[in-house]
């Protein structure tokens, strides 16, 4: 076997290598390096799957490896985050969590660890689950079955980079807000999770016509970054979906 056929799966260690250092910074409440990591290990991740392809060394190996590096950087860091920002929206920064407004706890010698902030891990349980019925799903060649786990790991990381970068008050309010990130987490493990079909950013042809929606969201995307920052992701992810199932009869001609 020769060195072209380990080329690919480097790449992707190297996704699950940035999201293990994104781990360790998402753990010790450092939101933006651990952003950083975990955009470098999507950046790894689009890479791999596309020198596989141009090397022609695809293989069923490389599918699994994938989806466990993707499962670090994208569903563990972003469900580490989402505990953390719970654990900041009832007035707690530490790794016990204390909150007297709850009384359901873990409890063993030298600490108790409340339930609410451990909602925010349903995100690697529903992106484990995403992963793998992709890697089973044949017809996800063309299009997605629910929201890709990178696109959601967008959505959660922008939470704290709004915070860091926007000074809006009232983004800030709703951010911090526990009722509005256990309903986020809960979306977004449905919509992992759901039967929509969405749109692939894999272009056949440069055609506009045939490609005319990937165009609008890419132009609209970019005003919307320019504009809002990363305010503009979540509604990215919106507009994603909204486009999506407007153009719900392209995509189903994608599996004829």
């Amino acid at each position: 076997m020769g060195l072209k056929y380990h080329i690919p799966n480097a790449v992707t260690l190297l996704n699950l290598f940035s999201g293990c250092v994104g781990v360790i910074f998402a753990v010790h409440g450092n939101f933006v390096l651990a952003a950083f990591f975990v955009f470098l290990g999507i950046f790894f991740d689009f890479f791999d799957g596309l020198l596989a392809r141009k090397l022609g060394v695809q293989s069923a190996l490389g599918i699994q490896l994938d989806s466990l590096a993707d499962l670090v950087t994208s569903g563990v860091v972003p469900g580490i985050i989402m505990y953390k920002l719970m654990a900041m929206s009832i007035g707690v920064n530490d790794f016990v969590i204390f909150n007297e407004g709850w009384g359901d706890t873990l409890s063993w010698e030298g600490g108790r660890l409340y339930i609410l902030p451990l909602i925010g891990l349903l995100i690697p349980l529903a992106s484990a689950y995403r992963l793998a019925r992709f890697n089973l799903d044949e017809d996800q060649q063309t299009y997605f079955k629910g929201l890709p786990v990178p696109a959601n790991t967008l959505l959660i990381l922008s939470l704290p980079l709004i915070l860091e970068y926007q000074n809006s008050d009232l983004m800030n309010s709703i951010i911090v807000n526990k009722w509005f990130l256990i309903g986020l987490t809960l979306l977004s493990c449905y919509l992992l999770n759901s039967n929509i079909k969405l749109f692939a950013l894999k272009f056949k042809t440069w055609s506009f016509t045939v490609n005319a929606v990937r165009y609008i969201f890419l132009i609209l995307s970019v005003v919307a970054l320019i504009v809002l920052q990363f305010a503009a992701i979540p509604l990215i992810i919106m507009l994603y979906i909204i486009l999506s199932l407007l153009d719900r009869k392209n995509i189903n001609q994608t599996q004829l």
